[in-house]
């Protein structure tokens, strides 16, 4: 798939998907659902959710869900991600990703991942992950001179 611009209806597509994706969510301590669609360089659309543990720090994110079954089915290269987030009870948020799905997202994507914020298939924020992520640290930076 050509990494270039995105036809508006595959990112109207993964916006709508994650935010279905976001109904799946499992969160009985922050009630906050979050979905993901993720595009990969083959065509592909992986799907995730967040999902909360009464231990926190083992909690996982819709993004981090989405690249892990991603990984899991083969695929390494990718070229855009849509995010849909709010309150289970709320309104839909433009909802960025954590520090640690950034960091996923640099080990697998390049400066020129589009990282779409959706409240719907229509209503959505693009950003690219250098927007996000500046200066971030990657597998270049285990390289040995």
């Amino acid at each position: 798939m050509d990494k270039g611009i995105l036809k508006q209806d595959t990112i109207k597509k993964m916006c709508n998907m994650a935010v279905e994706m976001r109904g799946r969510s499992y969160t009985p301590y922050s009630h906050f659902r979050v979905g993901a669609a993720l595009l990969s360089m083959d065509g592909r659309i992986f799907t995730g959710c967040n999902v909360e543990n009464s231990a926190y720090s083992v909690c996982t994110c819709a993004e981090r869900s989405a690249f892990v079954k991603a990984v899991s089915e083969g695929a390494r290269g990718f070229i855009a991600i849509a995010i849909s987030g709010g309150p289970e009870d709320g309104e839909l948020q433009y909802c960025p990703p954590c520090g640690v799905c950034r960091q996923v997202m640099a080990e697998f994507c390049s400066g020129d991942f589009a990282v779409y914020l959706a409240k719907s298939g229509d209503d959505y924020i693009e950003y690219k992950l250098d927007d996000l992520m500046a200066n971030r640290f990657t597998p270049k930076n285990l390289e040995r001179s």
